[in-house]
């Protein structure tokens, strides 16, 4: 969708991880009253959006990801009543809501998946799920595929030689998108939330419906499988497939039977950039997650590398770009940051790794915030990040909740540290979550965010929390995200400099990010007011300060 058509194309859009923002009954974990209840947040903070992570009926093996009723709400989390109050708050502010779906897979405690177990070969109950029969007279797996979550993807059937497919856990079996019943449901899981009132949808591992024809064998990269496209990712027999787009084009004519501009972004983690922007052409969706941009970290050369692709990717297909920091599959990057070399995706960081240097990692979270915040295009807030939190290094193996811990034997730690509750006072028990004096929450939370909570961010000048919502006003306010982005000649990502412009109607911004540990002279420098600082000393006649931003309104 073309920029200026949409009112995401440069939305401030912040996640909201049911689960872990506001506990409303006290039983320990998040729920949708509890998030009406802390509503004002969303307002006093000024966004734009907020993009609700599951909250359906799920036995809860992958946190909600694995799904039972598609046009429910758990029970832990509500009612539909609670939901439908919390659109009409919602719209009632004048914030948007976007609600999460997840069409690669259901869990398997769906009834379409327990009448594909009872179905025989051939029942169009069994074809909406992938079943295939064994190798090795059925003792072994269909192909070689492995999950996500580490493992094989196959799992076979009890008594049978058939085994289902399942790209994350066995609890989540892969749907067949190949079948039209499958895409006719979905579309129709569309228009019962759409005819609700929400605003749009972020589709989990959306580049992961189509399966390549045939389910080959999963070759490394570079063995010479000329059948299969050259990029990393869509050289995998099951993700970045081609046919994954006409899925796409017929959700848009849905939403598009509807007012008010409803949306659709994509989570595909998809390389190269001009891959990931296919799905954001005219006639799809709206937006893409910009993954490239958060691997880029605090790089300079990376980063400036990101935003380059990044611009020229969206403008090859006349869309707005987008940016983000963390979500609730990274580490988060206050602490991303204040390592030297930043742990892998969904790696973690656990008591026995090196652990980061939280307060760099602090003044580099505020200095990119102001880079984020600054770019032209849409940004994403992942709970928490205004808040400057850093991951809870500390977790013990027994209080993990996440599947890729198990799947992976502890390899790999997961992602429950950028998962814990949201402080919300440091007085109060559980740091205000709302959960009962003596019950627990579903993770604990670390000692680290008692200082960092939200009751303490609002009474502190200087605050990250100020930071961010100075920011997201004087967004707003000058059109910032709408704006034509430009190199600046002080731009030198070599010396560990960014900077670019913002160019409106309202005048033009200077983004200058210094992400060194040293201070930087900036020759040159033309005249302006300084708008907003990472920090109040963060410029001081011309020297830019280490681990520094500014916004300069130019003169």
């Amino acid at each position: 969708m073309a920029e200026g058509q949409s009112w995401a194309a440069d939305a401030v859009i912040y996640q909201v991880y049911p689960r872990s923002f506001a506990d409303g009954d006290g039983d320990g974990i998040g729920d949708l009253p509890g998030i009406l209840e802390r509503f004002d947040h969303f307002t006093d903070l000024g966004v734009d959006a907020i993009w609700l992570s599951p909250f359906y009926p799920s036995p809860g093996n992958d946190a909600g990801y694995d799904i039972s009723d598609y046009r429910d709400v758990d029970p832990v989390f509500g009612t539909l009543a609670d939901f439908d109050a919390l659109i009409a708050r919602a719209h009632a502010a004048g914030v948007r809501v976007i609600v999460d779906l997840v069409p690669n897979h259901t869990s398997a405690a769906h009834p379409w998946f327990q009448e594909a177990l009872r179905a025989e070969a051939g029942d169009p109950a069994r074809d909406m799920y992938i079943f295939r029969t064994g190798r090795d007279g059925g003792e072994a797996p269909p192909n070689n595929w492995t999950s996500v979550f580490g493992g094989p993807a196959w799992t076979r059937v009890d008594g049978s030689d058939d085994w289902y497919l399942h790209l994350f856990d066995p609890t989540q079996p892969d749907l067949n998108w190949d079948n039209p019943a499958v895409r006719e449901a979905f579309e129709g899981v569309l228009r019962f939330w759409l005819d609700r009132g929400v605003d749009g949808f972020r589709v989990d591992v959306a580049h992961g419906l189509i399966k390549a024809e045939g389910l080959p064998d999963h070759l490394p990269a570079g063995d010479g499988d000329a059948g299969l496209a050259a990029s990393p990712t869509a050289a995998s027999p099951f993700f970045d497939q081609d046919g994954v787009h006409d899925v796409y084009r017929a959700w848009r004519r849905v939403l598009d039977d509807y007012p008010g501009e409803r949306i659709l972004v994509a989570e595909a983690w998809v390389e190269p950039l001009s891959r990931l922007f296919r799905y954001v052409r005219d006639d799809e969706m709206d937006q893409a997650f910009n993954f490239t941009f958060l691997m880029a970290g605090v790089d300079p050369g990376n980063l400036h590398r990101a935003v380059d692709e990044t611009f020229a990717a969206a403008a090859e297909v006349g869309a707005s770009p987008t940016w983000v920091m963390s979500n609730h599959d990274t580490v988060r990057h206050a602490s991303r940051f204040g390592l030297p070399t930043p742990p892998p995706h969904q790696r973690g960081i656990g008591p026995a790794d090196p652990q980061p240097d939280q307060p760099r990692g602090r003044r580099l979270a505020a200095a990119m915030a102001l880079v984020e915040l600054g770019l032209p295009g849409s940004a994403y807030v992942y709970q928490g990040d205004e808040l400057g939190l850093p991951e809870h290094t500390q977790l013990a193996a027994d209080e993990r909740r996440d599947p890729v811990f198990a799947r992976s034997r502890g390899t790999e730690l997961g992602r429950d540290g950028a998962r814990t509750p949201y402080p919300w006072s440091d007085t109060e028990a559980h740091l205000g979550f709302g959960t009962r004096p003596d019950a627990q929450t579903w993770l604990p939370q670390p000692e680290s965010h008692r200082g960092l909570a939200r009751d303490v961010q609002r009474a502190a000048a200087g605050s990250q929390l100020g930071l961010y919502t100075e920011l997201i006003a004087l967004r707003r306010a000058r059109g910032i995200g709408r704006g034509t982005f430009a190199w600046h000649a002080l731009d030198d990502p070599g010396a560990g400099l960014l900077a670019f412009t913002s160019a409106t109607a309202t005048g033009t911004v200077l983004v200058i990010a210094n992400l060194t540990a040293a201070p930087r002279t900036l020759t040159g420098l033309p005249a302006g007011e300084i708008l907003a600082a990472s920090h109040p000393d963060a410029m001081s006649d011309g020297v830019l300060s280490a681990d520094s931003a500014v916004w300069i309104a130019l003169e």
